[in-house]
């Protein structure tokens, strides 16, 4: 090499750029096992929503940024705003609601059980022990369409509240009606924070007065069953129009989870507070009881009665909706945590050889164990030692080996051994 030529060649080394290999802040990649688990999770998910009688339909991942802003409260600002793109100001949709809204009105749809399972995108602060992310999955199960009370409320709940409720508790203890989303805000901190922080949020940063909180801290502290709901009835609750409303509704809805044996696992929570505020009813959350699991609530949703007007061309066409989103990341990284079996490794049987030329045949035998729907490979090196092919058994958790020889071809048998026992069948499709 000449003078020149490693000079220049040292300049280009020097020049090189280097890159940092990791991905984006709140986002990850998904192993094999992981999205085995997602897999089986979808199954059962699709299953669930398809035998309410619900629709697929799928929307577009971004939106137009002026049907996202204004529907999420103190929570727009985790929208993901994109630049400019051919003229339009778009942004990465937040839930799966606000599209859904979008779509009833954009098509004129008056009724609909839908269901999406698809990602949404929140510029949030990531806990990935926690299952919080930036770009994540949620299952939506939505019913649009004006039906009677509560019948479509049932079908997606599991702890509940009310917002007609909280106005009306917000009435009565002198909440001024522009501060409203903003205390539900803070109130629906009340499962991560203690009183006194949600009270000090709602006084020294938000400006309520100390009287006034401390009479919403009476309220948002009960939670109960269908004597809580006789017990406000017949107090100061009962006396509010809104809230007289909401309580009868709720009292409903208990009648109808009961017949569909929901009460054991459903409770009247009055911290519950939502701080989306396209919610205009009943308002719940899924959490898991168990005391091992850290995590926070796996489903939420509730009544949303006017989003689908505030998009519409035409502010009188209502649509009255109901839905439930289960924060399907939450659940599986629960399952990651509690299953210690982390093989997830698809293949049901490998095709072994032993000796020199098989390839081929283990090639034929392949293609009739696929057109069998037996889920099959083998080794990608023509001469595998067999000890090599049952020590990737082992290591991906594959539990049957077949094993052929020449004198297996020959005589037009197979030997199946079972990966964990060692046992051995000759022939044992005969």
């Amino acid at each position: 090499m000449s003078a020149n030529m490693k000079q220049k060649a040292v300049k280009t080394a020097k020049t090189a750029t280097t890159y940092t290999l990791k991905t984006a802040k709140g986002m990850r990649d998904y192993e094999p096992h992981q999205l085995a688990v997602r897999e089986r999770v979808f199954g059962i998910i699709n299953d669930c929503f398809k035998r309410h009688g619900a629709l697929q339909i799928d929307t577009p991942v971004c939106e137009l940024k002026e049907t996202l802003t204004g529907k999420y409260g103190e929570d727009s600002k985790l929208i993901y705003d994109l630049a400019d793109q051919g003229g339009e100001q778009l942004a990465l949709r937040y839930d799966l609601t606000v599209p859904f809204a979008r779509y009833l009105a954009q098509n004129k749809i008056t009724t609909m059980k839908r269901y999406q399972i698809a990602k949404v995108y929140r510029r949030d602060n990531p806990s990935i022990t926690k299952g919080r992310f930036r770009e994540f999955y949620q299952c939506d199960f939505d019913i649009a369409g004006a039906y009677d009370p509560m019948l479509p409320d049932v079908e997606c709940l599991k702890i509940i509240n009310h917002r007609e409720i909280l106005d009306g508790m917000f009435e009565i203890c002198g909440v001024p009606n522009n501060m409203f989303k903003t205390i539900c805000s803070a109130i629906d901190k009340l499962d991560k924070m203690s009183w006194d922080e949600v009270k000090k949020e709602m006084t020294v940063e938000k400006g309520l007065p100390e009287a006034v909180a401390d009479r919403i801290g009476e309220f948002v502290q009960l939670n109960g069953s269908t004597e809580l709901i006789d017990r406000m009835l017949a107090e100061e609750l009962g006396t509010n129009n809104k809230s007289k409303q909401g309580l009868e509704a709720i009292k409903l809805l208990f009648k109808y989870c009961d017949i569909f044996k929901l009460m054991d696992c459903v409770r009247f929570d009055l911290s519950l507070a939502r701080g989306l505020d396209y919610y205009t009813g009943v308002i719940y959350e899924t959490v898991l009881t168990q005391e091992e699991v850290e995590c926070g609530s796996i489903a939420a949703g509730g009544r949303y009665d006017g989003l689908v007007s505030l998009l519409a061309d035409t502010p009188k066409w209502q649509v009255p909706c109901v839905g439930v989103s289960i924060g399907i990341e939450r659940i599986l990284a629960i399952m990651e945590k509690q299953l210690e079996d982390k093989n997830y490794y698809p293949t049901q049987v490998l095709i072994a050889s032993i000796g020199k030329g098989m390839t081929e045949e283990r090639m034929k035998l392949l293609v009739e164990l696929w057109e069998s729907d037996i889920k099959a490979e083998h080794s990608f090196k023509n001469n595998a030692k067999l000890l090599t092919q049952f020590q990737y058994c082992e290591t991906k958790g594959i539990p049957y080996v077949i094993i052929i020889g020449e004198d297996e071809v020959n005589k037009g048998v197979v030997k199946l051994r079972n990966i964990v026992t060692r046992d051995e069948v000759k022939d044992p499709f005969v």
